[in-house]
């Protein structure tokens, strides 16, 4: 039989005791701490800036004690959030975008626009989708080469609701309006985002390199050319890779392609081939009557998100059929937020291609 195996215990403690140095005291320079913190922060900021997915009513940081803010973003932040309320001592789960710094603050917040919900139909959807999409495919863009960068600048706006745990008074606000610039490379790895009115960044921003594969919740330029043209065989290829996600089948396939259409480079072909996919997808209708974040009027493929309450708006001028921005609208009361409240919108302003990331266009170096 083998012998079990036991723990050899050492012969004289109090001796090899004597053998180790005593423990040192704990405290840091505060110099040190300082700089411990600083490459924390920077490390977490990174990581996080990697992993864009896509999430919905996430609460954040509550100002203590007295008043509790939530907001809503495309791309979250969340441990780092989560960070930073542990580092500052915070109680409560949040998320960064509510001028929480670099120069925002309470003052970056105004009340929300309410709008007049247009209802919408499937009456002239499918032509509106066919010119929309021969707009789209005759859109002359440039391709990024290696070591150049896709620049994209927009101005946004993202919902923001104040709730008084003291006197149960809620109100609903929206960020300012405010410029948000984005730069990537084509296969994705490098990247740089500028969004510092409501404090997601500083004034110089912060880096989006990411080692992960690109996916359709993660895309690059690169990945997005090998995705099929036919508009069927992209719209099964989208309801596989979301299976499970989001608010169910048909909303988060609606929502991955608005995304894409919204702050990406694609081919014509794609572009055109993602409208055509969308037009599928049961729910969709055609409004007559929408506004982008920068007030241009135009027509709007849009889709009511039944458990959200509220309808995204896909905005195009109704001559040239450009895409002009995005629109978030409430379609009915909840959370203390009227029907017809805009909880988000944006405006796509310029797409280029750059020759360094943080160039801009038009300035030599794109």
């Amino acid at each position: 039989m083998r012998t079990p195996w036991r723990r050899r215990e050492p012969l004289d403690r109090v001796e090899l005791a004597r053998l180790f140095p005593g423990p040192g005291d704990p405290e840091l320079p505060q110099d040190r701490l300082t700089t411990l913190e600083e490459h924390l922060m920077n490390e977490i900021q990174q990581h996080q800036a990697r992993q864009q997915a896509e999430l919905r009513q996430i609460p954040v940081f509550p100002p203590p004690p007295v008043v509790e803010r939530r907001s809503r973003r495309k791309v979250a932040l969340i441990s780092a959030a989560v960070a930073v309320a542990v580092l500052a001592g915070v109680v409560g789960v949040g998320r960064l975008g509510l001028g929480q710094g670099g120069g925002g603050g309470a003052e970056a917040l105004v009340p929300a626009p309410v709008v007049r919900v247009v209802p919408g139909t499937t009456r002239g959807l499918g032509g509106t989708v066919d010119r929309i999409s021969v707009a789209a495919g005759k859109e002359a863009l440039p391709e990024p080469g290696p070591g150049q960068f896709i620049y994209i600048k927009s101005q946004v706006s993202w919902l923001a609701s104040e709730h008084n745990l003291s006197t149960g008074e809620e109100k609903t606000w929206v960020q300012k309006l405010h410029p948000r610039e984005v730069w990537m490379s084509p296969d994705g790895r490098k990247g740089w985002l500028i969004e510092a009115d409501n404090g997601t960044t500083s004034k110089e921003g912060m880096d989006l390199d990411s080692d992960v594969e690109p996916h359709l919740s993660a895309p690059s330029y690169d990945y997005l050319k090998t995705l099929p043209t036919d508009p069927d065989a992209l719209l099964k290829k989208i309801y596989a890779e979301t299976q499970g996600l989001g608010n169910g089948r048909n909303q988060e396939a609606f929502t991955v392609i608005g995304d894409l259409v919204m702050e990406q480079l694609m081919t014509p072909e794609l572009t055109a081939a993602l409208y055509r996919a969308a037009a599928k997808i049961p729910g969709v209708v055609l409004v007559d009557e929408a506004k982008d974040a920068e007030g241009r009027s135009g027509i709007a493929i849009a889709r009511v998100d039944e458990k959200a309450g509220e309808r995204t708006e896909w905005i195009f001028d109704a001559k040239s059929y450009d895409y002009l921005g995005e629109r978030t609208v409430r379609i009915r009361e909840a959370d203390g937020i009227a029907a017809g409240t805009v909880t988000a919108r944006t405006a796509i302003t310029q797409r280029a291609v750059v020759d360094e990331v943080k160039a801009l266009p038009g300035t030599g170096k794109a």
